[in-house]
């Protein structure tokens, strides 16, 4: 009999965005049962991605603005924006992203947000009142130093002088509002980790090194974030350090809700509501959904291992692909089959390739489904 099939994958870092791994997987799909009814739904839970996914989901038209990178290097950024609810949707990664930088070249104390923030006076001049932010895949550390300074923020030393560089901050005395405070009705921002701003689960010491950070580099950083933590508690009355979420995008999470007055949702739970995940989960038999690596991550609250949980209660079998897999379908307890690439293939060939083995993986577990 025909299956309802809802495809649903989160991007193959490095490799695929969500929504080519999302065709990959019905091409293969297909192929071994035909007469089958497809669902294609490519996720993000707030990383790379995010804007795309967003704005297709809320029908929102691709925006460009002029705009500097982490490292101030000039470029052109996209952003989404759906007119009628004057919403606009954008993504961290465009703009401030670690992939748009080349390997090892700079230094996170080099880098910082103020990229970020230009794109978002751009969206508040074209008329936007309602702003999604997706902050995963950053390569700062600046706890949105930047982003502030962009949108009007003065940092000041004890001898009244402007702060420039936010590895400057352990000598902040005092912060200056601009004159504008409110760009947004509201400012939603999709984070896809929930670690607090300071501390050993803090920004700098778990993701500090995925960006080049050294353990030496630790000490300074956490002195100057921790020092703009104290000083925003002292003059405006919020403790945001303590806030699950503030540590994401390098402390960009506690950026937003100091300098932007911004929410801070899970991402996946944002798309979730966007997508009418809940309806398109109970029309499906079965529900495909992938990553580039199936691990102890994905059970942590990643966007595939929601998926699998919520199949789960619902009893809807649920199959994992990915690039890797590193921890079994049985021992998660929520996947009913995970299938890798490198089942199939050598890494080298997998990441040269992998639209074409994502697609004969699908292939694959489309005909163990059927012998199942």
């Amino acid at each position: 009999m025909p299956l309802r099939v809802l495809i649903i994958p989160d991007k193959f870092k490095g490799t695929l965005g969500a929504d080519a791994a999302a065709e990959a997987i019905a091409r293969g799909w297909r192929k071994a049962r035909p007469h089958d009814s497809l669902d294609l739904l490519p996720m993000s839970d707030g990383g790379d991605g995010f804007g795309e996914v967003t704005g297709g989901l809320i029908q929102a038209r691709t925006r460009c603005v002029k705009t500097v990178d982490a490292a101030y290097r000039p470029c052109v950024a996209r952003w989404w924006w759906q007119r009628r609810s004057r919403t606009a949707v954008i993504e961290s990664a465009e703009v401030i992203g670690l992939a748009m930088l080349p390997p090892g070249r700079f230094h996170p104390f080099q880098l910082d947000t103020l990229g970020l923030g230009k794109v978002l006076r751009a969206a508040a001049r074209t008329g936007a009142t309602r702003c999604m932010i997706g902050i995963g895949g950053s390569a700062t550390n600046d706890g949105g130093f930047g982003l502030a300074r962009a949108l009007g923020w003065q940092f000041l030393d004890c001898n009244g002088q402007l702060i420039e560089r936010w590895t400057d901050l352990s000598q902040l005395a005092s912060i200056r509002a601009p004159q504008r405070r409110r760009w947004f009705r509201r400012c939603l921002v999709a984070t896809d980790v929930q670690n607090f701003l300071l501390g050993p689960c803090g920004a700098t010491r778990v993701y500090g090194p995925q960006k080049g950070l050294r353990p030496e580099d630790f000490a300074l950083a956490e002195r100057c974030l921790g020092r703009l933590a104290q000083v925003v508690e002292r003059q405006f009355g919020h403790d945001f350090a303590r806030m699950p979420g503030t540590g994401a995008a390098g402390g960009l999470g506690f950026g937003l809700l100091t300098f932007l007055g911004a929410d801070l949702q899970p991402g996946f739970d944002l798309f979730a509501r966007h997508a009418g995940l809940a309806r398109r989960l109970r029309a499906a038999d079965v529900v495909i959904t992938g990553e580039g690596a199936i691990d102890c991550s994905t059970l942590m609250g990643k966007g595939v291992g929601q998926i699998a949980l919520r199949c789960r209660r619902l009893r809807i079998p649920c199959i994992g692909l990915a690039g890797t897999v590193s921890v079994s379908g049985g021992r998660a307890g929520l996947f009913t089959a995970t299938y890798a690439l490198t089942d199939l293939t050598t890494v080298g060939q997998a990441k040269a390739q992998p639209a074409r083995w994502l697609e004969r993986l699908a292939s694959r577990a489309c005909t163990r489904l059927d012998a199942g």
